[in-house]
């Protein structure tokens, strides 16, 4: 039994590195590739789990919604959805930089939770969207998680695949340089602002895809799940400390963190309840130990962004060996 219960955690603790690795690389996107400061990863995580949520519940009297599709609908819907909501907001907080973008992104990820919570025909208020269909749902226990973390490799994977192709195609070049000289950039005639909104919508999608998963997997969705502390907090310190700008530095810092918020949890669990209360503040205060470690170890992460030189060879090379 022991044994069993081990597996079934590593299952669901692999599930939750897989989601979170999704947040992390939509968020390299916005800030690894375009330098933009999106503090609201919750708004738009919100967006792709109800918007999920909504078109494959089951039909419910009094919200709208309950179109009982197939979950690959809502998951795409789910990334056409966050991708739609970031177009208006991109186009007006994108104006601002650095401080001033989080704290409007910090703003428009509050309004949502809020219009969530308090939104009785479309996100059914706080007692949230329940019944959500999962993936290998009707298999037993373990055989279901297996098969869903399955799926989330395989979509990481995917993902993973499209964002280092865009990083490494002329598009991602020029990102990063927008992001490093922006008056450059302007002088050889990039357009900076339809650029960076397209960086912004990209990001976006990717984490209202990792919403949608995170709603499937607990076959429900309630606003209380969609906590900043976890949903933008926790995907800040992952990619920094495994590495912005490096798609692989965002998946190891996501398994990373996230294993230590994990145990941690299940370390401060065990105490007496008098102490277990005090000791979850432990868990901030590890984190933000081991950001405050890499910050002044590795300032750039676990995996630091390739440089350009060492990028251009790592093309060059292959492109040899493929004529060879």
């Amino acid at each position: 039994m022991e044994l069993i219960g081990l597996v079934n955690y590593a299952l669901f603790m692999g599930i939750f590195i897989g989601i979170y690795a999704l947040l992390a690389l939509g968020l390299n996107v916005q800030w690894g590739f375009a330098g933009l400061f999106n503090a609201g990863i919750a708004g738009f995580f919100a967006v792709g789990a109800y918007t999920s949520a909504i078109l494959t519940s089951a039909a419910a009297d009094g919200r709208i919604g309950g179109f009982d599709l197939p979950f690959i609908f809502g998951w795409v819907a789910a990334m056409i959805a966050a991708g739609a909501i970031a177009w208006p907001i991109g186009k007006i907080c994108l104006r601002f930089r650095s401080d001033y973008l989080a704290i409007a992104t910090i703003g428009v990820a509050e309004i949502i939770r809020l219009v969530i919570k308090s939104e009785e025909t479309l996100t059914n208020s706080a007692r949230g969207i329940t019944g959500l269909p999962r993936p290998f749902g009707d298999l037993p226990y373990v055989e279901s998680q297996a098969a869903y973390l399955a799926i989330v490799i395989l979509v990481l994977a995917l993902i993973y695949f499209l964002v280092q192709r865009q990083f490494n195609s002329p598009w991602g070049r020029m990102m990063r340089a927008i992001r490093d000289n922006e008056l450059a950039a302007r002088a050889m005639g990039k357009d900076i602002e339809y650029r960076r909104l397209e960086a912004f919508i990209f990001g976006a999608a990717i984490m209202g895809l990792a919403g949608a998963m995170f709603a499937h997997f607990n076959r429900s969705i309630t606003p209380e799940a969609i906590d900043p502390m976890v949903a933008t907090f926790l995907v800040w310190i992952m990619l920094i400390l495994g590495g912005s700008g490096n798609n692989k530095g965002a998946i190891l810092g996501a398994a990373v963190v996230w294993i230590i918020w994990s145990v941690s949890e299940i370390a401060t669990d065990q105490l007496p309840h008098e102490y277990a209360v005090k000791a979850k503040y432990i868990r901030l205060f590890l984190i933000g130990l081991l950001l405050q470690l890499v910050l002044r170890f590795r300032s750039e992460g676990l995996l630091p962004e390739p440089l350009r030189g060492e990028q251009h060879q790592a093309e060059t090379g292959q492109q040899s060996s493929a004529k060879s």
